[in-house]
């Protein structure tokens, strides 16, 4: 009986040690997180989730790619606890966010990309002119190629224009690379994808994908500009986005500390490197003596 009693005892203490394991509190520096991103800007996600797990070493972050509308729907049914945008929401879009998260839409901005337009490095063509890519989108040629609906360089494009993606007219090869890789079997074609699958300086992939194109610089009120960081510092280059996080999360866990840190001087440093335009920009201080 007293042996019985024993186990029993030993159970409900191991039961109890369990269930206290289980809820232990989450914390910004330790356990797991899942960020959706669209394909065109993987690259600097995943160098912010490697920089971030460096920092913590107990955390795990993962990154899988969406294109950018469903990212954001999978977002809103709590699929994820992170997504990355880059194109700007509706009101609509605004207030079921607002809604579903119960906290105030505040986009946490990290960098400058753009979306650019490319052709064969043997090509003719220099520039492209604004009049010419409102034209192509309205034309049954589809000169334009683009990496596939609801993703991100459509939707930005289409709002640059003022129109909606369903009344505009593309052609479609999926994902940024194999635009690029295939482009050359398409001379009469212009490839538009995000500049991070390029702009990379220190990746073997990137440099191999430079070499297949040139990027077109854009003619915009009288001025061709050409999306180098300066101009998307300034926001000249017309087709310059902003990329930024929006969180599911109701306390300060996982998905804010990874936000904070892609936000901060160290997150800004791995932006810079990914050769895109740091949003928060940080002024060296040098004091003379």
């Amino acid at each position: 009986m007293k042996i019985s009693i024993y186990i029993i005892a030993l159970l409900v203490f191991l039961f109890s040690c369990t269930e206290k394991a289980e809820s232990a509190p989450e914390n910004y520096h330790q356990g797991e997180v899942t960020i959706l991103t669209d394909e065109s800007f993987r690259s600097v996600t995943e160098a912010l989730a490697d920089g971030y797990m460096i920092h913590y070493p107990n955390t795990q972050v993962k990154v899988e790619t969406r294109k950018e509308d469903v990212g954001f729907m999978d977002l809103l049914q709590g699929k994820t606890k992170v997504a990355v945008m880059s194109r700007e929401l509706s009101e609509e879009e605004i207030k079921e966010y607002e809604r579903v998260t119960e906290s105030k839409f505040e986009p946490a901005k990290f960098a400058a990309d753009a979306v650019v337009f490319v052709v064969p490095r043997d090509s003719e063509r220099e520039n492209i002119s604004m009049e010419e890519i409102s034209s192509a989108m309205q034309s049954p040629e589809k000169q334009l190629v683009f990496d596939g609906t609801n993703a991100s360089n459509l939707n930005f494009v289409a709002q640059q224009l003022g129109k909606k993606p369903a009344e505009l007219q593309y052609s479609i090869i999926s994902g940024n690379s194999n635009i690029i890789r295939e482009l050359q079997n398409y001379p009469n074609k212009i490839g538009v994808v995000g500049l991070n699958t390029l702009s990379r300086p220190y990746s073997a992939e990137a440099e191999n994908l430079r070499k297949q194109v040139k990027i077109l610089p854009i003619t915009y009120k009288g001025k061709t500009v050409a999306p180098e960081t300066s101009n998307l510092a300034n926001m000249s280059y017309p087709f310059t986005r902003v990329l930024y996080f929006l969180v599911n999360e109701r306390t300060f866990n996982i998905a804010h500390g990874f936000i904070r840190f892609s936000c901060t001087h160290l997150g800004q440093m791995i932006v810079d490197k990914e050769g895109l335009q740091k949003y928060n920009l940080y002024q060296r201080e040098v004091k003379m003596y």
